[in-house]
């Protein structure tokens, strides 16, 4: 039996938090903040990625699979290339590298970070987690594509010194991930949109039809925005679009807090003498903790096909989106563009694309990939500190 959703008022946290901590932005751009402010805008933050989470849940709710895993993603990344560039622009050629670095981390954290806590949730929660494994196939070729064009090659070409393309090599790498990105987003949500609905365990090997039939009302998949779902109404058009205008209000607030605590990260980074590197993980991790939280919670409420779908949705958004956003920047942008990937990189990639492939194939995962999964994001973090 449905329940009616409550309604939003004006006093609730969900509506407060996103709007204090878009505040908080508003008062800390361009400052030089003492300890005790950068302590404020850290709890804004963190209060901001629950509120963008809860949001994206009531949007998904309202749309359903695929859509409200995209919106989420979208979303983040958008705001995320917003940030790289403001901060390629006001950081010179020390900041050359910080697009390869966001994105390289946004790479890894997704999919072995979230991946890993999304496949250890569903195998705590049900001995095996289930997924479609041609819906993720699908979305980790094209992850694997996107990064070999757009984070590998460029090592290797040699029209340019270092680890650069020449301006005809970045058009190109603009074009085609945008190309895949469009492919991909046509393929997700209306031809084989039923290859990224959730599969409810039990329902077989994670194949297309087993998802079509485990989603609820024939197929659409949309009836699981709380922890029981099942019995509670989707939320109203109106609700709907109140929580998308909180959740990119919320989604802005993450990265104008995080921009504004950025110089103390760079300082604490510099001063224990860490590789510049680590500013660019410390950013990717703080932008994609929405997407993280939103994963694991869909993973408990058995439903790790919208984990996956926000994985590695966020990965192809990451690089499909960033890549064409600063050719275009390097318009007016001075300085170098590094994108290539060195030697320990590039072994991480390659590690990482062969262990999800056979992570996906079966469409059925345990404790045993989830944990090979975060000891790959284990080895990444610690190597980007210990090079």
């Amino acid at each position: 039996m449905s329940t009616a959703p409550r309604r939003m008022t004006l006093t609730d946290w969900t509506v407060v938090v996103p709007v204090v901590a878009l505040l908080a932005v508003v008062f800390s751009w361009g400052r030089d903040l003492p300890g005790y402010a950068v302590g404020l805008v850290a709890l804004c933050l963190g209060g901001a990625v629950v509120a963008a989470v809860h949001h994206a849940e009531v949007v998904a709710h309202r749309v359903g699979e695929p859509f409200g895993s995209l919106v989420l993603a979208v979303a983040v990344t958008v705001i995320e290339v917003a940030l790289i560039v403001t901060l390629m622009a006001d950081g010179g050629d020390k900041t050359a590298s910080l697009a390869r670095d966001t994105v390289f981390a946004a790479v890894m954290i997704t999919c072995n970070g979230i991946v890993g806590l999304s496949l250890l949730v569903g195998a705590l929660r049900n001995r095996v987690a289930v997924f479609n494994a041609e819906g993720s196939g699908a979305a980790l070729a094209t992850v694997a594509t996107l990064a070999v064009l757009s984070l590998v090659l460029p090592t290797f070409t040699t029209s340019k010194p270092g680890p650069e393309f020449s301006s005809a090599q970045l058009a190109f790498a603009a074009v085609t991930s945008l190309a895949l990105y469009g492919l991909f987003i046509a393929v997700q949500t209306v031809r084989h949109r039923d290859y990224f609905l959730p599969v409810a365990t039990g329902a077989g090997t994670g194949n297309a039809a087993g998802a079509a039939a485990a989603a609820p009302g024939g197929g659409e998949g949309d009836g699981d925005a709380d922890g029981d779902g099942e019995h509670a109404a989707p939320p109203t058009s109106r609700a709907a679009l109140v929580s998308l205008g909180l959740l990119l209000i919320a989604l802005v607030a993450v990265v104008g807090d995080a921009k504004a605590v950025s110089p103390t990260i760079e300082a604490g980074v510099a001063s224990a003498g860490l590789p510049n590197a680590v500013v660019g993980v410390i950013i990717a991790l703080l932008v994609l903790a929405p997407e993280t939280l939103a994963a694991v919670r869909a993973a408990r409420r058995d439903r790790v096909q919208t984990s996956l779908n926000l994985a590695y949705g966020s990965a192809i958004a990451s690089i499909g989106l960033t890549i064409p956003a600063i050719a275009l920047a390097t318009i007016w942008l001075s300085g170098p563009l590094l994108l290539g990937l060195g030697p320990i990189h590039m072994v991480l990639l390659a590690l990482t694309v062969v262990v999800s492939a056979l992570t996906i194939a079966p469409g059925r995962a345990t404790l045993l990939q989830g944990g090979v999964h975060l000891v790959l994001l284990a080895a990444y973090l610690f190597l980007a500190v210990s090079p």
